[in-house]
Order: structure tokens, then sequence, then C-alpha cells
């Protein structure tokens, strides 16, 4: 454990073997949130030790995921094959130190006897454990095991499991150098986290029985253990282990489905940690909040309800401008050619629309209208709107729009309701005209709000275009 006057320092370490899964990015912003609410440090390390599975794809899309979600490491990345020399070093010393051995069993060899300890009801027990290799012997290929105590309960406090044994003669000895002379998973990562100054390992608890060989190993070394704390696995809305039939598991997905960034952190600090009954709040509030005491030991389940919900509330607090690209960008992905000011007309149109969408392709459904060309292609039903009486009320709103200044929603609520007192009928006699006359019968919201989206000119000229097409 860290005094309270040390300095905080995690650690995100994804193997780069494919896309970043949720899961893995709920793991990073943990470990950021648990750093940076501490004054700490966040860092970032790339676990590249399977060179067969190791893409560079994979680990272009784990930092692009990264970056997305706004998780920054405060210093440059390390990459853990680059760091095997110095893996090696650390078993050399331990050969030194007689924590490790010198294995010469061949994998078919290894096999037999592992098979054969297991039909005996024993524990596998390389015979090169207490044997002394010849000088002949070491000019053969062998690997390296770490020789873990026998006869010795390891226990690991853990921040989110509380304490958790094991019997160190279920333990194995771990294979820590593989004959073609690469160190393995379980020494490089004890090595890179004490390098690093990592005081607490923050990771799924798919990862809870490391814990217990790598504690043997810090042991070995005279290492001071770092807190661990494994977090449940995220699971699909059914309870079952998250699969793809579950819908959406890599982070470029969220975003692609028009998610926000600062949506997705709300929503994936409140899967699996709680802070009282809070649901929404802010990325400052999270990091004052955060703690490890706080995350559930259960695993948690994707709730894309919820998710929406998270998503729809940081986008009407989300700047008009930056929604104003989002949704051109998703115009632009469906189709659309660019135009001069389709940038603009989606800038004046947000504040009336971005309450009514869940996520940025919505925002797109919602602005469709705002979007069209003039004059409006009528279809027939929109043109029997504006015939005869109809048709007339709406002649004489648009003269007595044309007249009105003011053109704010508030007033123009108030306008509306008026001219329809006036009239002597209900709105809803006079706003299925005025819709189609407008958007030509396209999704959209109040008609002020309408009116107010498009603007004082572009309003009354689709007004204009709209009765002279039904002339």
């Amino acid at each position: 454990m860290t005094s309270p006057s040390s300095t905080v320092v995690t650690r995100f370490a994804p193997s780069p073997t494919g896309y970043l899964h949720i899961g893995g990015a709920r793991t990073a912003l943990f470990n950021w949130l648990y750093a940076k609410g501490r004054g700490g440090k966040f860092l970032v390390r790339i676990e590249d030790t399977d060179r067969e599975r190791s893409t560079e794809e994979a680990v272009k899309a784990i930092f692009d995921g990264l970056s997305w979600l706004e998780l920054f490491g405060d210093e440059e990345p390390v990459f853990q094959f680059a760091r095997a020399d110095r893996h090696r070093e650390v078993i050399n010393e331990l050969l030194a130190t007689g924590h490790a051995y010198r294995d010469f069993l061949t994998a078919d060899e290894t096999t037999a006897l592992r098979d054969q300890a297991k039909a005996e009801g024993r524990d596998f027990v390389s015979p090169w454990r207490d044997r002394e290799p010849s000088v002949d012997d070491l000019a053969k290929p062998h690997t390296v095991r770490f020789r873990r105590p026998l006869d010795q309960a390891v226990a690991v406090e853990d921040a989110v499991q509380g304490t958790v044994r094991w019997e160190s003669a279920s333990l194995d000895d771990l294979v820590i150098l593989r004959s073609d002379g690469a160190p393995t998973y379980n020494l490089a990562v004890v090595v890179d986290d004490h390098d690093m100054g990592v005081t607490h390992v923050i990771r799924g608890d798919d990862h809870l029985n490391n814990a217990a060989r790598q504690s043997l190993i810090y042991d070995a070394l005279g290492w001071t253990r770092p807190t661990f704390a494994h977090i449940p696995l995220i699971h699909g809305p059914d309870g079952a282990k998250l699969s793809k039939r579950h819908g959406a598991q890599a982070v470029h997905e969220y975003a692609a489905m028009g998610y926000l960034p600062e949506a997705m952190r709300n929503y994936l600090a409140r899967l699996g940690w709680a802070h009282g009954d809070d649901e929404l709040f802010s990325d400052e509030q999270a990091l004052a909040w955060f703690d490890l005491a706080g995350v559930n030991k259960a695993p948690a389940r994707l709730d894309f309800d919820k998710l929406a919900h998270v998503n729809a509330h940081w986008l009407r607090l989300a700047d008009d401008d930056r929604l104003a690209k989002l949704t051109l960008d998703a115009h632009l992905a469906r189709g659309r050619t660019l135009q001069p000011d389709d940038e603009q007309r989606l800038l004046r149109a947000m504040p009336f629309v971005k309450d009514r969408a869940k996520t940025i392709p919505e925002l797109a459904d919602q602005t469709a209208f705002v979007l069209q060309a003039r004059p409006l292609a009528l279809n027939e039903k929109s043109v029997g709107m504006l015939q005869g009486e109809s048709g007339q009320r709406i002649s004489r709103l648009r003269e007595r729009l044309a007249l009105f200044q003011s053109w704010d929603v508030f007033a123009l609520e108030a306008e509306l309701k008026v001219f329809a007192e006036e009239e002597g009928v209900g709105f809803g006699k006079i706003g299925p005209s005025m819709r189609a006359a407008l958007t030509g019968g396209s999704t959209s919201p109040d008609i002020a709000r309408t009116l107010c989206a498009l603007g004082r000119d572009e309003s009354l000229g689709r007004l204009d275009d709209a009765l002279q097409q039904t002339k």
C-alpha cells in the first residue's frame, strides 16, 4: 500500500490484438479517474509481447479510442516488447537468488508429466526444480520457471474483492522465459509496473488469479506490491457475458453511433461504480467522487436505454457549434453533397432541435428539413393541405409574419396563438398546413421552433414557394 503522501500512479495496459473493447475503455476510465482525482499520474502501456497476435492496426485502434474518450496518459506510452532486455535482466536476478530455475523438459515431456500428475491426483512439478543442470544441459533449449514457495498461502488484499487467498501449490511454477528467449506476460507485467512506479493496479477481475502469481514475484524480488483492485466484467443486458449478439462492443462503434465522449465517460463511470443515486455527473464531479470502495463486485449490465438517456443529457448541454459540425458530418456520411451554408443552417437550427435527439444520427434526422433546397417538392397530401380555405389562412399568416420583426421563439409562439384566436380556429387547423409548407411534411419541432430554426428569410421564402405551387 502507498502512504498518503506518495503519488498515486495507475496504468492502462491493453494488449494490441484487436479493437478497444468497451470493458477496456471502462478500465482505462477507472484508472484515469482514480489517479487524476488524487493529483496522481495515469500511464498507458501496450502489452505487445504476443508478437503473433499484436498488430499496428490494433495499437492505432487503442490510441484512437483513448483519444476519442479524451483519456490521455501523463507520459509517453510504454511498449512492453521493447523492454525485453530489462525483463531478462530481472529473470537472471531471480535465477541468481534461487527464485527461478532452468527447465529442460520439452513441450511433449511437460505435457506427459502434467497428465501423469493429474491422473495421480497431485500437482505437476518439473523434475528440474531441484536438479542442477550440467554444462551440456545449458547448451540445450530450455525455459526458465519461477520457483514458487511450497505449502504457503498467498493472500492479496484486493481493494474491490477484499482478501483473496490461494494455496501456492495450486499456482504451478510459472514459466517466466520461453525457450525462444521471450519473457512471459506475468513476469513482464511485474517488472514494468515496478519500473513505472505503479501504485494501484486496477483491471478486470479476469486477472485476479494473476495477482497471486505476480504477488509472489514481487515478494521474491523484494519489491513492494501495488494495491490490486479487480473490477467485475461487463455483461450484456440479459446478464450473459458481453458478445457480438448484444450489439456494439468497440469504442469506435459507439463513436460512429453518435454518442458523445463525455456521455460515454459519464455512463461508463456509472457502469459498476456508484456515488449514491447520482446518474448524471460531470468529469469534475466524477474525479472528486470516484473511489474503489464504490465499485461493485457483481458484473455490470450494459443498458443501451440508459446510455441513450445519458447521451441525450449531454447533447442538450453541448456547444451548438460543435453539434452542428458533428451533425453535418452525419449528413455527409449519408451522401449529402456539401453546400456552402450547410453548417450555418445547422448552427441556427441547433438550439431548437437538440432536445429532440438522443444521438448524432437522430440530430441528423431532426435537422433534415433545414437542409432542404428551395423550392421544396410538395407531395400530393401537402399540396392538398395548402389549398382552399386552409391555403388562404396560411397566406394571411405569411403576410402577418412578414411584418413581424421579433423572430424569437417565445414571441412567435405568442403571435401564432393570437393569429389562431383571431381566425377563430384551434392551432390544429393551422399547424399541419404550416409544417407542410415549411418542411414538406418532414420531421420538425413545433411551428414556432421550426420558424426559428429556418430563420426569417428562409421561412418566408418557403411559404411563398408553397403557396405558389398550389395556385
